[in-house]
C-alpha cells in the first residue's frame, strides 16, 4: 500500500510517497501549475496509481486547483487540519524542527497509521459543489454588508444622528437604496437641513420608490430639520467625506449580496435534494442552500445522524475526568452550519406547531435558556433531515413531532 502526502504552499508543493512500512519511496518539489500537476500525476502512476486502485493523498487544504486535479476519479483526498498535522509532527521529532519535505512525509505517515480515523473529502456532485460556492459566497457577502452597515451606523452617531432617525422606520435601514440616495444628497447635517421637498422627492425616485413619495419626503424634511448638536464645520465636512467612502463600500456589498442571492435562487432548485430541504419548516431557498452547502449530497459522508449532529455542533459533548463530569456545547464544529441551524430553529418555532411545542417544553420543563432550547431543537431537526435525505422523503410534521401535533390538535379542539 502506497500513501502520498503533499505539503501545500502558494507557489510550490512538496510531495512524499511512503509504503506501508513507513519507508520513503520518493519525494518531489513541484510547481503550482499545470506542469507541476502533470509531474505529480506521473509520479503517482509510476508507483502504481490507477483508476481502479488510486493512491490516497493527504493535504492540508480542501480547496484549490491542486485539490480539484487530485479529486478526479475515485481517489480519496484527506484534508488534514494543520493543527492536527503539527501534533503528528511531534511524534517523529521532539526537537521542534520543521521543513516542507518533512511536513509532506508527516502527512503521508498520517494516512499510513491513522487513515481510518480521518474523513476523506466527500464525493459531492458538481451541482452540489456549485451550490456550496454560491451559498457560502452569499453568506460572506451578507456578513460583510452587516459589518459595513454597523461601521456606518457608528460613524453617523458621532455627527449625524438625524440620518439614523430618518431611516429608522425603514426595513433594513441603512442598506436600503433610499438611505443611500439620501446620504449622497446630504452627507452632513448642515446640508440635510437645506434640502427642499423637490430634492428629497427626486432622491426617493432615484432609489426606485413609486408610492407615497410626497408623504415620505415631508417626513424626511421634518426629521432632518430637527435642531441638534453639531461638530465644528471642518470636522463635520471631514466626517461627511468618511461617510461617503463607507457608503460606497456598503452599496457594493449590498449589490454583491443581492446578486449572489439571485444566483442561489436560480441554481439551488435544480438540485435533487432541494425538494426535501424546502419541505422542512423554517427553511427557505437561501437557508436551505446554506445547509446543503455544508452537509453536501454524498450520502456516505456521515455514518449516522449522530455524526452529522456532532459536525453541526448541535449535540452536546461530555467532558469527564475522575469524579468530575460536565455536559457542554461543542466548540469544534462547522461554524457555517451551526449559524444556519440557529436561524433555521428560530424560523421553525413560528412555522411548525411541533417545533414550537418542543421549544416551549425545553424552556419551561427543562429550564433551558433561549440559545440552549434552539440548539436542542436544531439537533432534533437536523437528525430528521438526515433521515429524510437517506430515505428520500419529504418532511412530515406528524411523524417529526407526534407529541406536538397531538397537543396542537387538542388546543384547537
Amino acid at each position: 500500500m502506497i500513501y502520498c502526502g503533499i505539503d501545500w504552499a502558494e507557489k510550490t508543493h512538496d510531495v512524499a510517497l511512503v509504503d506501508d512500512k513507513g519507508e520513503l519511496l520518493a519525494k518531489r518539489h513541484i510547481t503550482d501549475d499545470a506542469a507541476g500537476y502533470r509531474i505529480l500525476l506521473d509520479l503517482l502512476a509510476e508507483y502504481g496509481d490507477s483508476e481502479e486502485d488510486p493512491i490516497p493523498v493527504a493535504i492540508e487544504t480542501s480547496r484549490g486547483l491542486l485539490v480539484a486535479v487530485l479529486r478526479t476519479g475515485k481517489r480519496q483526498v484527506f484534508a488534514i487540519n494543520p493543527m492536527a498535522a503539527a501534533r503528528y509532527r511531534d511524534r517523529h521529532s521532539v526537537s521542534r524542527r520543521k521543513s516542507d519535505p518533512g511536513d509532506a512525509l508527516v502527512l503521508a505517515n498520517i494516512l499510513r497509521t491513522d487513515m481510518h480515523v480521518h474523513r476523506p473529502l466527500p464525493a459531492d456532485s458538481d451541482l452540489g459543489r456549485a451550490v456550496a460556492v454560491l451559498a457560502r459566497a452569499q453568506q460572506d457577502a451578507t456578513w460583510n454588508r452587516q459589518q459595513i452597515a454597523n461601521q456606518l451606523r457608528s460613524l453617523l452617531r458621532e455627527y449625524y444622528p438625524a440620518a439614523l432617525a430618518a431611516v429608522e422606520c425603514w426595513k433594513n435601514g441603512l442598506c436600503r437604496p433610499e438611505a443611500h440616495e439620501l446620504l449622497k444628497a446630504a452627507p452632513t447635517p448642515a446640508k440635510a437641513a437645506r434640502l427642499t421637498r423637490s430634492q428629497l422627492q427626486a432622491a426617493l425616485k432615484r432609489a426606485g420608490r413609486k408610492r407615497g413619495i410626497e408623504v415620505e419626503a415631508e417626513r424626511l424634511r421634518e426629521v432632518l430639520r430637527i435642531d441638534c448638536a453639531h461638530q465644528p464645520p471642518l470636522v463635520e465636512d471631514a466626517l461627511g467625506q468618511q461617510m461617503l467612502a463607507l457608503l460606497i463600500q456598503l452599496s457594493a456589498a449590498c449589490t454583491a449580496a443581492d446578486d449572489l442571492a439571485k444566483a442561489v435562487e436560480e441554481t439551488f432548485p435544480q438540485h435533487p435534494d432541494a425538494e426535501i430541504l424546502l419541505s422542512f419548516p423554517g427553511l427557505g431557498v437561501q437557508l436551505a442552500a446554506r445547509v446543503l452547502a455544508e452537509i453536501g449530497d454524498d450520502r456516505t459522508r456521515f455514518a449516522d445522524a449522530r455524526g452529522l449532529k456532532a459536525y453541526a455542533g448541535s449535540s452536546p459533548v461530555t467532558r469527564a475526568s475522575g469524579k468530575k463530569s460536565s455536559i457542554t456545547r461543542r466548540w469544534v464544529k462547522n461554524d457555517r452550519l451551526n449559524h444556519a441551524g440557529y436561524l433555521w430553529a428560530f424560523s421553525a418555532i413560528t412555522a411548525s406547531p411541533g417545533a414550537k411545542t418542543h421549544y416551549r417544553r425545553r424552556r419551561d420543563d427543562h429550564g433551558d435558556w433561549h440559545a440552549a432550547a434552539e440548539r436542542n431543537l436544531f439537533n432534533r431537526m437536523i437528525g430528521q433531515l438526515y433521515h429524510c435525505l437517506q430515505h428520500n422523503r419529504t418532511y412530515d410534521e406528524t411523524a417529526a413531532f407526534p407529541e406536538g401535533s397531538v397537543a396542537s390538535q387538542a388546543a384547537a379542539a
